[in-house]
């Protein structure tokens, strides 16, 4: 099995869990599946360390600019997405890496930054419940999906629903991208109660 390359985006103020969620999937389903499936890496806006919600820091591997090619880029949210929605840098990258991945992943108000870089036009996606209708603002041909844990917005496009609901999404793209041994594997390890 090819092992594929996972970026984490990490920004100030991000939502810990967001982050750090799908961070732990991909991580250990890479080290369970067969033949190490995934390497995790994060990327900041730049190598300055990133706070999160409640002063969790993540000190990135990679800035925008140095970022090596990844097959899987996934996008938590968190308040700090709000002032990013401006950031052309970002959304440019963005654009940029969406069309040379195989999964681009939002979790919870990620889901806007897709939208303001036009990554989710006349596609379904789904945010965290109090985001629904900044998404449909942001991106307004966006069919916003209510009530679930992820959704399949294309077949390269996963977005999830707030906070936990990342876990999901990224145990979903685990089953996709490698096999669902590897993500009942990552399920069991991490004592997770898997909601698809």
């Amino acid at each position: 099995m090819t092992t594929r390359t996972v970026a984490i985006l990490a920004f100030d103020d991000m939502e810990v869990l967001d982050y750090a969620g799908p961070y732990e999937v991909f991580n250990v389903a890479g080290e369970l599946g067969a033949g190490h499936p995934f390497e995790v890496f994060s990327v900041g806006l730049s190598t300055a360390p990133a706070v999160g919600r409640g002063g969790f820091a993540v000190l990135p591997t990679y800035s925008l600019e140095d970022a090596p090619p990844c097959d899987v880029l996934v996008v938590p949210g968190g308040a700090g997405t709000r002032p990013l929605l401006a950031d052309e840098r970002l959304l440019a990258w963005l654009r940029e890496r969406a069309g040379e991945v195989d999964l681009l992943v939002s979790v919870c108000t990620g889901a806007l930054l897709l939208g303001a870089a036009g990554l989710l036009a006349d596609r379904p996606a789904t945010t965290h419940h109090d985001a629904f209708d900044e998404l449909a603002a942001i991106s307004p041909t966006t069919e916003v999906v209510r009530g679930e844990r992820y959704v399949r917005s294309s077949d390269a496009v996963l977005t999830s629903a707030g906070v936990s609901a990342g876990i999901d999404c990224a145990l979903h793209a685990v089953e996709l991208l490698a096999d669902q041994d590897t993500r009942d594997r990552a399920v069991t390890e991490m004592e997770w109660g898997w909601r698809s």
